[in-house]
Formats: C-alpha cells, structure tokens, sequence
C-alpha cells in the first residue's frame, strides 16, 4: 500500500497511517489504518469505489481493543512477504485435502473415539462431499456487504477501518499478510483461493478481520437443508473450529440449520 495508491482514494478519511510489515527489513507497507474508529458510510463509500481505486477496505478488530498497538494490525504483526498468490491455489482440491485431514482417525492421539469423530461429520463421514453448487443470490451483494458492515460496527465500535492494496476482498488477505488462521497453514492465500470462490458461488464479500476471525457478508446463502449441509461442510473444511469449538452440538449437520438464509458468516481459528 503506497501513499501514491492511497491517493487516488477520494473519501475524507480520518487521521490515519501506514502501517508497515515487521517481517523482513519492514520496509513493505502492507496497509494503511485509521487512528481511531471507523463509520459504516465510509466503509461502504470506499468499498463502492474500489473498483476504481485498486483499494480494499477492511473493518479491523483486535484481540484487545484496549491494547495502545491495535494488535495485531497497529504492531505490524503482518506478513505479507510470506504469502503466495491465491491464483496460485484450487479452492476445491485445499477443502477436499483438509476435509480429508480432519476426518482421519489417529487411534493414538485423537480425543475421539472413531465413532464420535465420524459423528462430527455425518452424513458425510471421511467422504467428501465435493464443493456446494454455486447459490443464486437472494440480496444484492454491495448491499448486504454495506448492512452487514453496519451491524459488524454496532457490536464492535472499536473497529479500525484499513486500506489494502487489493482489488478483492479474498486478495485483501493474503496481500496484507493475515495470518489468522496461523495454526493450521502458513499461507494464507489458501484461504483466500477458497474465499475468492466463494466471492463467486456465493457471493460473500470480506467485510472485518480480526487476529483469528474472518467476517464475511453473503449474498447468496443456502435456502434449503441440503443446501446449507453442503455449504457447512465446506465450512468445516475452512475452519473446523467453527463446529469443534464454537458451536453446540459439535456437528455439522447442527451447524448447517443456523447457515439457511444467514447473511454472514463468521469464523474464528483457535
């Protein structure tokens, strides 16, 4: 992100910096960030525009919105250096391989017994389902990433608002270097392949980012039970802590009922 990119963005933004990667030499920018809060109407007015500036913004939350660092974004805890491209990755085959990582059965060490694991993603099991069919949209996308982004801000007001160099919010992640979802792979341009095809079948769109959360608005989510159950696989496969550890029962079958019509989608690595 260089102030030469930044200018072209013709939104009054608050008083605001570089914020510059602590990888390597530092000398990469990888976004600029407000100083204080953000409003939802400027978020939705630069996202209108990114198409003409080449700049994705991010609402951003920290671990401790207390911290004077804003971490991890205010410490340049980013590492964008690290990050291969997401053109470089197949959003079917990663989900596939990590479904198939999950469901395995390590007599030795897994905590489950191999019945309780199979449970965890029945009706499926070890099989996987395969990717869900691309959804029709029931909102329009700017529309529900803009509403979305409103009520994210209402439960966070501390969020920051950051400006990446990106053209999507999928490419958003890996050129700003998040590494949320650190304790299950390095590359972060695996998530964004899988969330750039969901852009598409979907219609999601990267609204908020936290140090291990991932807040996206969905314009077309599932309508049916085995819509949503294909879709929650996938989410499983995403981020298994989604069902593992923050959700009861610990299925993806009960998981998928709260996906049918949902507008957001939210997910914390552990």
């Amino acid at each position: 992100m260089t102030p030469e990119l930044l200018s072209v963005v013709r939104a009054a933004l608050p008083a605001g910096r570089m914020i510059r990667s602590d990888e390597g030499n530092g000398e990469v920018r990888a976004l600029w960030m407000s100083d204080g809060p953000t409003k939802a109407g400027l978020w939705a007015q630069l996202y209108g525009d990114h198409r003409r500036t080449g700049v994705w913004p991010l609402l951003l939350d920290s671990r401790d919105p207390h911290d004077g660092e804003f971490r991890p974004w205010g410490a340049g805890e980013l590492f964008p250096e690290r990050m291969s491209s997401p053109e470089a990755h197949d959003a079917a085959e990663l989900l596939g391989r990590w479904w198939r990582s999950y469901t395995s059965v390590d007599d030795e060490e897994d905590v489950l017994s191999p019945a309780d694991r199979l449970a965890v993603t029945a009706p499926f099991g070890r099989v996987w389902p395969g990717p869900a069919p691309a959804l029709r949209p029931t909102a329009d996308p700017m529309a529900t990433a803009v509403d979305y982004a409103r009520h994210f801000l209402a439960r966070r007001p501390h969020s920051r608002l950051g400006l990446v160099a990106a053209g999507s919010g999928a490419h958003a992640l890996a050129a700003v270097g998040w590494d949320g979802p650190v304790n299950y792979a390095n590359d972060t341009a695996e998530f964004a392949a899988v969330v750039a095809d969901w852009e598409e079948r979907f219609g999601a769109r990267v609204v908020g980012v936290g140090s291990a959360t991932l807040h996206l608005s969905v314009a077309a989510p599932p309508t049916t039970a085995t819509e949503a159950l294909l879709v929650a696989a996938e989410h499983f496969a995403f981020c298994p802590d989604n069902i593992w550890q923050n959700h009861h029962p610990h299925t993806v079958a009960a998981y998928a009922g709260r996906l049918i019509g949902c507008h957001g989608w939210d997910f914390w690595w552990d």
